[in-house]
């Protein structure tokens, strides 16, 4: 975890602001509803503002803008002064603090617009930290402490939206699929007749890893069933759609009904061909979720992995061999889908930390010679105060180790893969420990690369900046697997293509015939997968995205701060 000491002032106070040009195109979608009324929750120094001066929004009458920061909010008063004929009203204050109470008296906006503050939440002051908890409690919301400052800001303009109101604002790309904006998401399938994304291929905002989404949405209006939203999820490439109508723009999205899209929203950027070959799949009882074949848990948690994990020369140095056991827990360590005793000694003599130390049953006045001297070292930098040591005693003995006979390396680049291990090695809480349950460890690791199951990862996963993708317990939990059959898998095979460094999309087509071709899947629709896969890997890398590899909804590191 970051300490806030270490971040920078703009990031803590969510200062990266919005580009004239999108700006405008925001409010320009915003005016097209004739608004009486508008809410801006985090002007900064009034970019939003100036571009309801500029566009020009003949309806608007009142204005109620909030910026923490007061040198900010003088500047954008200054915007708002430019609104003649509007009652303007730009405060120094806590947009939460005031939302709470202004939902509780019944007031509401013809429309919200703005870029709120990406800032994370162990980050927040703790009274806007309980502030942003009891409002998404307060609306019925389920709330997680994992959320970033953006959600209660949307939520909260959200619920301020009369029926029929608009939405425009610029929000972090993980809208769709970090599982903190499950709040966000359902408020918006609930409370919305329809709900627009448009996806960049690009990063917007420089001097950042952050990717951004423009969110458009219109409220439900009185006499709307209570069906769920649609939501359209329009990719762009580059930035020359800002010079069209927004309306205009927005006709060319595929909508997907809100009912088709449990939880997260990464399938509204597929294709409606390959969105109703997926739900087929799900459908086949030769289908399987992976929670049903294996059980994921977290590897081991030491508190201070480089003081555990350890090369042999350090072993050597400390006589530790009596406490060392062999581990691993990066990719490098694992090259291909198997690690044995080739594999550890691949890696010891590539200076690799392939030790773990597993100090227990040592008696604190007793300890030998050269475990003393090691753990002195730790305790001179001051180890064992940090959380995960101090909470335990002795801090050195690390508790619940044990090893599985599969592993999956908690975060990759390309595409997840299993990793049989046969060495029983032990492995820490950057990979986990699988066990399987209805199928042999070996064959679990062969079936589990195939476009298919590549293609979950990227729907159940989610990615931060920087482009590599992450999967948690529950996320791995329900990915999809084909059953493995009786045939031959070809785990050697497997393996040395990976420690070949073949191309994902090669290895991929060569598994998929006999692994997907058994649940009667034609040549095309494999190849469908396969691209709908390729496409959701480009669009979290973002700077590698080229014309022709992302998802086109009408065919078949850590986030950063933006204002």
């Amino acid at each position: 975890m970051k300490s806030i000491e270490r971040e920078r002032p703009e990031k803590l106070r969510g200062g990266y602001y919005t580009p004239p040009d999108i700006a405008g195109w925001l409010v320009r979608w915003v005016a097209a509803g004739q608004p009486r009324r508008v809410l801006e929750p985090s002007a900064g120094d009034g970019a939003f503002l100036r571009m309801l001066s500029a566009v020009g929004v003949p309806s608007l009458r009142a204005l109620s803008a909030f910026e923490l920061e007061p040198a900010e909010a003088a500047l954008a008063r200054e915007a708002a002064a430019a609104l003649t004929g509007v009652a303007s009203e730009v405060r120094a204050a806590d947009f939460l603090d005031w939302a709470e109470a202004a939902l509780a008296r019944g007031e509401r906006f013809d429309a919200a617009v703005g870029n709120p503050p990406f800032i994370r939440y162990q980050f927040l002051p703790e009274a806007q930290q309980a502030r942003a908890e009891s409002l998404i409690r307060g609306l019925g919301l389920p709330f997680t402490r994992h959320a970033n400052a953006w959600v209660p800001f949307v939520v909260a303009s959200l619920a301020l939206l009369r029926p029929g109101g608009r939405l425009a604002m610029v929000v972090p790309a993980e809208l769709l699929h970090v599982l903190h904006a499950a709040s966000v998401r359902r408020f918006l399938l609930e409370r919305c007749a329809r709900v627009w994304v448009l996806d960049p291929e690009e990063l917007w905002f420089e001097g950042t890893l952050q990717g951004v989404v423009l969110l458009l949405a219109e409220a439900k209006g009185e006499g709307n069933p209570p069906s769920l939203a649609e939501v359209g999820i329009l990719p762009v490439h580059g930035r020359g759609f800002l010079a069209r109508d927004p309306t205009e723009v927005l006709t060319a999205a595929d909508p997907t009904p809100g009912a088709g899209l449990p939880g997260k929203w990464m399938r509204a950027l597929l294709g409606a061909r390959q969105r109703r070959l997926l739900a087929g799949l799900e459908a086949q009882p030769t289908v399987r979720r992976f929670s049903d074949l294996a059980r994921a848990e977290v590897g081991i948690v030491t508190g201070a992995n480089d003081f555990f994990l350890v090369p042999e020369d350090v072993v050597r140095a400390y006589d530790l061999s009596a406490w060392a056991h062999p581990m691993f827990g990066r990719s490098e360590h694992v090259p291909g889908v198997v690690f044995d005793a080739e594999i550890l000694a691949e890696n010891r003599r590539a200076g690799h930390p392939t030790h773990f130390l597993w100090f227990r049953d040592l008696v604190p006045d007793g300890l030998p010679a050269g475990v003393a001297r090691y753990l002195a070292q730790g305790e001179a930098l001051g180890l064992h105060r940090r959380y995960k040591c101090r909470i335990r005693s002795p801090w050195y003995e690390v508790p619940s180790v044990s090893s599985a006979p599969v592993a999956l390396l908690k975060r990759c680049h390309d595409l997840p893969r299993l990793v049989h291990n046969r060495l029983g090695a032990f492995t820490t809480d950057t990979a986990y420990r699988v066990t399987p349950r209805a199928v042999d460890a070996e064959r679990l690791v062969a079936s589990f690369v195939n476009s298919l199951t590549a293609l979950s990862a990227e729907l159940e996963g989610r990615h931060y900046g920087g482009g590599v993708l992450e999967l948690v317990p529950s996320e791995i939990a329900r990915l999809l697997v084909p059953t493995p059959g009786e045939g031959a898998l070809d785990l050697a095979g497997l393996d040395a293509a990976f420690r070949r460094k073949e191309p994902a999309e090669a290895i991929l087509a060569r598994r998929d015939p006999s692994l997907l071709g058994s649940l009667g899947l034609s040549p095309g629709e494999r190849e469908a997968l396969r691209e709908a896969w390729a496409g959701l890997r480009a669009r979290r890398r973002r700077g590698g995205l080229v014309e022709g590899q992302y998802p086109r909804s009408s065919s078949s590191t850590l986030p950063q701060n933006t204002r």
